[in-house]
């Protein structure tokens, strides 16, 4: 069997299918710090080593993930497959994205490598209740759930044919190099002053955060412990939970040195009115009910395995992410202009 066992195996090879993306770049940079060779998969690997940028020492293996023969290859003598693709927009989203974990699921297969997936608070209609486990009922409501669910239940049936796996369930992603995400392009304006920051859900209702950097240590840890593991675990992880969902947005107009920022709520009416013309304001509408209902992930079961969870505080964490994308330093051109005027 592949893998660290009781920690003999030195500089185990870990595949990471989305490298280039934001939770496989937080993941690969990991896994690297933890001490694993990783190895990442792409059409181009030139580009791919270029956009992959600060990850650094990738070994870049050509292939396609749509093509399973290409990710079989890939795999051969890992430790660890981590599956961090995720079609781009949304378009023809089932489409690509089942092939996709179909061919991780043959390669790990192939390689007796443990897969591992990232999930995600999409399974879960309103019905759920205010405390997720990892043995609630998964009833979606969306297209994108039902296909998580799918995506979910494909591992689950791999492991009674001797593919091991393990899904780590996350909320809403946010990190320093997250390419999309509904702090990134709808709270803030990235490269821009910050005048005002957006909240897209109902004030006093809680909601689920996911610092990345925090969630890919956290997997990492896991990934060092799966030999132990049963052939098929879910793990949830709690991140930061506000109680009040509107405390991210006064975090935000605190780090950013303004407490009194105005905090301005989504415009759901617009989405509405574009829906008919866009996929993605259509998407979007069909997850508006996760912003209107609290979905809080008990993390009991991750911390009986690892102890507490890699946790960065809030506000450092999210002055790391204005900071990469630009918010905080317009923020500081800003008050040495105002500082240059009142001289």
């Amino acid at each position: 069997m592949s893998g660290i066992e009781n920690g003999t195996t030195k500089n185990p090879i870990a595949l990471v299918i989305g490298a280039t993306g934001g939770i496989g770049g937080e993941v690969a940079r990991a896994l690297r710090t933890g001490g694993w060779r990783v190895r990442g998969l792409a059409r181009n690997p030139v580009e791919a080593a270029q956009r992959a940028g600060s990850v650094g020492k990738i070994e870049w293996v050509a292939g396609d993930a749509m093509r399973e023969a290409d990710v079989v290859a890939a795999a051969q003598g890992a430790a660890i497959i981590f599956h961090g693709a995720n079609p781009p927009g949304y378009k023809n989203w089932r489409g690509l994205a089942i092939p996709m974990l179909r061919h991780s699921i043959a390669a790990a297969r192939s390689s007796g490598a443990r897969l591992i997936f990232p999930g995600n608070v999409y399974n879960f209609g309103p019905d759920a209740g205010e405390v997720v486990t990892e043995e609630t009922p998964q009833n979606p409501m969306t297209r994108k759930g039902r296909v998580r669910v799918e995506m979910e239940a494909m591992l689950e049936a791999a492991s009674s044919e001797g593919v091991r796996s393990m899904i780590i369930r996350a909320g809403d992603f946010f990190g320093p190099r997250q390419p999309a995400s509904w702090f990134k392009n709808a709270m803030v304006k990235p490269g821009r002053n910050l005048r005002t920051v957006v909240y897209p859900g109902i004030p006093d209702v809680g909601h689920a955060w996911a610092y990345l950097p925090d969630l890919a240590a956290t997997i990492t840890r896991l990934a060092a412990q799966e030999a132990s593991l049963p052939a098929f675990e879910r793990f949830h992880f709690g991140g930061h939970w506000l109680s009040r969902g509107v405390e991210i947005a006064t975090a935000v107009a605190r780090v950013a040195g303004n407490p009194d920022m105005p905090i301005r709520s989504f415009p759901w009416a617009l989405v509405y009115f574009g829906a008919p013309f866009s996929t993605f304001m259509r998407e979007a509408l069909e997850m508006r009910y996760l912003w209107q209902v609290p979905l809080r992930l008990d993390n009991t079961k991750l911390r009986s395995v690892i102890g507490e969870e890699t946790h960065t505080p809030l506000d450092q964490a999210i002055h790391e992410t204005l900071s990469a994308i630009g918010c905080l330093f317009a923020q500081a051109n800003r008050s040495a202009r105002e500082a240059v005027t009142r001289t």
